[in-house]
């Protein structure tokens, strides 16, 4: 019996799914500012579904493939890219020092960068391709394609968007395998995220801090960043402004995929996860803007509550521990995963710090 569990942590929610040999056994959310407040609450989830064999940690800009009892220091910032003067965003280096200090068994897993199936010359200048939440959401959506068409996972090829509360993200999956990637900070503007920024704009601001990347999105260009994705595709329609910013999240995204799809090569299939391609208007829209690129459909999961990101990270869970999933982790080369998110960035300031930090 294989018991594991995946964990997700969002920009509004944090989700978690637990399997027991391949089935659904735990499905529950739990919002982000609670966890901020109170970050043991994820100790008292995961301790809620008895013995596990292990699980998928919240893994923020990722490793290559680490239990949790290994984090150190420098693997702890590499993972969040935080300074330690910085407040808290969505509670992360709380979590996974409780995690640690708890003895959970798990691991801490790569984002897309760490992927050997990305060729080195996409990872130049990058630090942002993916998160591990948007590979674990990749997972999902592998999992769930080679079921619909009945194929083995090297037979599939897809483009995956991922509209979050927070960040857009679009990944290239080319014969099973993820062969690039424009994550939240570097691609277009997200639902809250800036995206990625003119270089004059960024000289202009100066030196920011880590909360300027959860801001500048759709809502922060109509003007209310407080509202939710719902009323956002309401007030479109009604208010000019809103109207700006609802063409700049489609067209943005739209571009990203056509960037994209030049390393995959023309994907026979885009999909659409994250809480934003819940919004009908935003669903319908993509699937009208993407029609000369190939078929559109929404990623189903197998959850009601936790989002796309929880019910892959446990997929990869299950495959981790021997599970029925080991052959999706195989075909994702997650195992294989090497090096850090600083590589291959090519400034001083940056060689800098890989110096202080030993990589």
């Amino acid at each position: 019996m294989v018991r594991v569990c995946g964990i997700d942590p969002g920009t509004g929610s944090w989700d978690f799914i637990g399997l027991e040999d391949g089935k659904l056994i735990l499905d529950t959310s739990i919002s982000t500012k609670n966890i901020v407040s109170t970050p043991s609450l994820v100790i008292d989830v995961v301790k809620s579904m008895g013995n596990l064999d292990l699980i998928v940690a919240p893994s923020g800009y990722g490793l290559p493939l680490t239990r949790i009892d290994e984090l150190d220091e420098k693997k702890s910032f590499l993972l969040t890219l935080k300074r330690e003067e910085e407040r808290k965003l969505i509670g992360l280096n709380e979590v996974i020092e409780l995690l640690k200090r708890e003895k959970i068994n798990g691991y801490f897993i790569p984002g897309v960068k760490h992927l050997p199936t990305v060729p080195k010359f996409r990872k130049v200048g990058k630090i942002d391709m993916g998160t591990s939440d948007k590979l674990c959401s990749v997972a999902l959506a592998l999992y769930e394609e080679s079921r619909r068409l009945q194929k083995n996972y090297s037979k599939i090829s897809f483009v995956l968007v991922e509209m979050g509360s927070g960040f857009t993200a679009v990944m290239g999956i080319k014969n099973g395998q993820i062969v690039d990637g424009i994550g939240g900070a570097e691609g277009g503007i997200g639902f809250l995220a800036c995206g990625g920024l003119d270089a004059e704009v960024a000289y202009l601001l100066g030196k920011f801090d880590k909360n300027l990347l959860y801001t500048g999105g759709a809502a922060y260009i109509a003007g209310y960043n407080g509202l939710s994705p719902q009323e956002f595709e309401i007030m479109a329609e009604r208010d000019e402004r809103f109207k700006m910013a609802w063409e700049a999240l489609l067209e943005s995204t739209v571009k990203d995929i056509a960037a994209i799809n030049v390393s995959v090569g023309d994907a026979p299939q885009i999909l659409l996860s994250g809480r934003l391609s819940r919004v009908e208007g935003i669903q319908r829209e993509l699937t009208q803007r993407l029609s000369g690129f190939a078929g559109v459909r929404r990623v189903e999961g197998f959850a009601k509550i936790a989002k796309e990101a929880a019910q892959g990270a446990a997929l990869i869970a299950d495959g981790l521990a021997g599970g029925s999933n080991k052959d999706l982790v195989e075909s994702l080369k997650i195992r294989e995963a090497s090096g850090t998110v600083l590589d291959y960035v090519y400034f001083k300031e940056i060689e800098e710090l890989r110096e202080k930090l030993g990589i």
